[in-house]
């Protein structure tokens, strides 16, 4: 190995063991991730499905009202509350919102008319004037039940049709969408707050003076901290990875070599942007502000929390040439839609241009002392 690249190896070994031994460090790289992880995916991360807390309130003793009343509980949507038996108890969990609706049943409901073959009756969905949705949508769910339950009683032959077919592949839940965004947020904070504070520290210290008396160029000091910062990122994502597959039951539909060469690339370009800002700043009192300004944009901006597609249509056009965007859209494609590196060409081409840009500032600016 070139001299040249024993010293690179060298001090990415010393920053690596500088890292492991800084507690503050240690939190802000593994623990702080996980923390917003696991607020994230108490939220997004439970079944994506629909359910209604109903009392039933069934006054009728027909074979009809019995059958409506076997439907109901066995269907996943429609969660009967058994303990309410009364409509003055249904109207007292209704304005404590502690149930959606009431299901009410009059005593002629399923009875056969006369001058008719079959039963008939017309069901009450009850509901507060603050949640109207969600009796608009039992009383279609009703009606489904009710079509079940007519077809028992009169048959009839029905010439339009509705077929359903499931697609492929399922479609993500509303988490998986999110990791992508936590997986940014972890790459953004250890790309740019690391070298903003550990860089201004070192030259408190005098440790970057001491470096320049010897035969250290800039270039290696940078490479030796990229990939120090690039070998810590991917353990860091390697945590949050594991964590999301076994506590929140991640789809991971991509490759993981796809998976690591995106956190690779995005950690350079994103570290590029706190060598600048660390490099350059005399002292913490500099590089925070700067750091800040630089990361709170593109933390909102990016899609990190949610979506860019909810943004106003010039915004997003401006928010898509952020250099977090692009990481946080390449990683969102390789977990969700199974997208390899090579898929990622606007991604990966939009990286490359920042790498240049940055790192020719971090050059330009970075100061010893």
């Amino acid at each position: 190995m070139p001299a040249s690249l024993r010293t690179v190896w060298t001090f990415a070994r010393i920053d690596i063991k500088r890292t492991f031994r800084d507690k503050v460090a240690l939190f802000f790289v593994f623990l702080f991730p996980l923390i917003f992880l696991f607020v994230f995916g108490g939220i997004f991360g439970g079944k994506n499905e629909v359910s209604f807390k109903v009392a039933l309130m069934n006054n009728s003793q027909t074979e009809f009202a019995k059958g409506f009343e076997e439907q109901a509980n066995k269907n996943d949507i429609l969660k009967i509350n058994h303990d309410v038996t009364t409509m003055d108890q249904a109207n007292e969990r209704l304005k404590r919102s502690e149930i959606d609706a009431v299901i009410i049943l009059p005593e002629s409901f399923g009875k056969t008319e006369e001058g008719k073959t079959y039963p008939s009756g017309e069901a009450t969905v009850l509901y507060s004037p603050n949640n109207e949705q969600a009796g608009e949508t039992l009383a279609s769910i009703l009606n489904n039940i009710f079509a079940e339950i007519n077809n028992k009683f009169v048959p009839t032959e029905t010439p339009f049709t509705v077929r359903t077919e499931s697609t492929v592949t399922a479609s993500q839940s509303r988490f998986d969408y999110t990791f992508a965004g936590l997986l940014g947020f972890s790459i953004l904070s250890l790309g740019i707050f690391g070298p903003t504070n550990v860089f201004p520290q070192l030259k408190k210290q005098g440790v970057l003076r001491r470096y320049h008396t010897t035969t250290l160029k800039v270039w290696q000091l940078f490479v030796a901290n990229v990939l120090s910062t690039a070998f810590t990122g991917i353990m860091s994502v390697a945590l949050l990875f594991v964590t999301a597959l076994i506590v929140f039951d991640l789809n991971m539909n991509g490759d993981y070599l796809s998976l690591v060469l995106m956190v690779v690339l995005g950690v350079s370009v994103l570290f590029g942007i706190g060598l600048a800002v660390g490099g350059w700043a005399k002292n913490e009192n500099q590089a925070a502000p700067l750091a800040n300004l630089v990361t709170f944009p593109m933390m909102f901006l990016s899609g990190t929390f949610f979506p860019r597609f909810l943004m106003p249509e010039w915004l997003q056009h401006v928010s898509g040439f952020l250099p977090l965007t692009p990481v946080i859209d390449g990683l969102r494609l390789i977990v969700t839609e199974g997208k390899t590196i090579f898929d990622l060409g606007p991604q990966v081409a939009l990286l490359a241009g920042w790498a240049v840009i940055v790192y020719a500032i971090a050059f330009r600016v970075f100061r010893w002392e």
